[in-house]
């Protein structure tokens, strides 16, 4: 059985402020560990399932974050940040289920421990075919292209929420922390949720197998920026059009395409938004 985990940041354990999860930041080096921690949790929990390879994607920001030294050495990792699938880099028909650690809320979400969608300044929203699609649910569909289903996610209350709403109900989720605000949750002990991590995925691997998510197409993305600087640039792309003073779009029946399509206009946005200027 080969199992495949994304393993964002916003969503792991005791992690609540943007000093947690950035670079620069004056915890980002404990939140390492516990980033780490949680990847292996679900790591021990697949082979504890039967598992026989396991990858693993670091799925946050500049994607290095996961501190390779510490990590199950049974496990593969993907590092880097120039990766055309993104948090699924990786995932191929080859595997039998997807893991989904440390994730958060679609942006805009009541609640959301640090909830935002691929991008926290630049993006306001992330829409398919004009209804807001949060990282869980892009991720999910492009597993589901692949013929994988998502069997568990882990993350803030309101992340595991979004989860079971696009996957299923009874989809197998574990909630590390309970948000009060975007910045602020009740969270739960290290100790605590490296078991309950363990024990969630090992249940979800050894159940009922489940249906991969899927939707037919055609797929129509669009992203909804801070500026009209960034929709105008995202325009240059072959295919992507701006649509609104703040919103680019394109229309794919391919969804590694989209992926790729999406992640160009990432580069972009982040570049334009590093001009000082407003609108």
């Amino acid at each position: 059985m080969k199992v495949f985990i994304s393993v964002d940041m916003e969503g792991i354990t005791g992690l609540t402020d943007p000093e947690d999860v950035l670079t620069d930041g004056a915890d980002y080096q404990r939140g390492r560990v516990f980033m780490t921690q949680d990847a292996n949790a679900a790591i021990l929990g697949a082979f504890d399932a039967g598992a026989t390879e396991v990858l693993v994607n670091d799925s946050h920001w500049v994607m290095r974050n996961i501190l390779l030294e510490q990590l199950d050495p049974r496990a593969k990792l993907i590092k880097g940040f120039h990766k055309p699938m993104c948090m699924v880099q990786g995932l191929d028909e080859s595997y039998d289920a997807a893991v989904f650690i440390g994730y958060h809320a679609c942006a805009g979400t009541e609640g959301g421990v640090l909830a935002h969608t691929l991008l926290g300044k630049e993006i306001h929203n992330v829409l398919l075919n004009d209804e807001p699609i949060g990282e869980a649910r892009l991720n999910a569909l492009m597993a589901g292209h692949f013929g994988v289903p998502v069997v568990f996610v882990a993350g803030d209350t309101a992340a595991c929420a979004e989860a079971k709403k696009i996957v299923g109900n009874d989809l197998t989720t574990y909630a590390v922390k309970d948000g009060i605000d975007m910045f602020t949750a009740t969270c739960l002990h290290p100790e605590v949720t490296k078991k309950g991590i363990r024990e969630g995925v090992r249940h979800a691997l050894k159940g009922k197998k489940r249906k991969p998510y899927k939707m037919k197409g055609p797929y129509r993305f669009g992203i909804e920026w801070n500026t009209t600087t960034i929709a105008s640039t995202c325009a240059y792309i072959p295919g992507v059009k701006k649509v609104n003073s703040r919103t680019s779009e394109f229309t794919t029946g391919n969804l590694p395409e989209a992926m790729g399509l999406i992640f160009a206009e990432l580069m972009l946005g982040l570049q334009a938004g590093q001009k000082k200027i407003y609108g």
